[in-house]
C-alpha cells in the first residue's frame, strides 16, 4: 500500500515465480511489453533442465554455454508436516486476499 502513495498501480509490474518457471518466455514477454520493448525473448531462449527441475537459458549473451540458476536453486524441497502448512495458509489468506484486490492479480498462493 504504501508504494502506491508515490506510484500508480499502472507503473508497477508484479511477475510471477511461479509462471517463470512454467512459461518463462511468456511471463518475460510480459515484461517486455510493460517496459515497451520489442519481445526478443522467446521459448526458443529456453531449454527444461532435468536435474534442476526448471527452465534455463539456452546460451546468456556473449557467452557459449547454457546458463542456469546457481546451486541454490532447483534443489529438493524437504517435506513440511500439512497441518504446519495449512496453519501457514490460514494466517496468510487475508494478506494473499488484501494483495488480489489492490493488484487485480491472483497469484494463486492459497492453493
Amino acid at each position: 500500500e504504501n508504494w502506491l502513495q508515490y506510484f500508480p498501480m499502472g507503473q508497477i509490474l508484479f511477475v510471477s515465480g511461479e509462471r517463470l518457471i512454467s512459461d518463462p518466455a511468456g511471463e518475460l514477454g510480459r515484461v517486455q511489453d510493460f517496459l515497451g520493448l520489442k519481445r526478443i525473448i522467446t521459448d526458443k531462449h529456453f531449454y527444461f533442465n532435468q536435474t534442476k527441475g526448471f527452465p534455463c537459458l539456452k546460451k546468456a549473451e556473449g557467452s557459449s554455454k547454457p546458463h542456469c540458476l546457481g546451486k541454490t536453486k532447483g534443489r529438493t524441497h524437504p517435506n513440511i508436516d500439512p497441518e504446519v502448512v495449512q496453519r501457514l495458509r490460514d494466517f496468510y489468506r487475508p494478506f494473499n486476499m488484501k494483495f488480489y484486490q489492490m493488484t487485480g492479480h491472483i497469484f494463486g498462493w492459497e492453493e
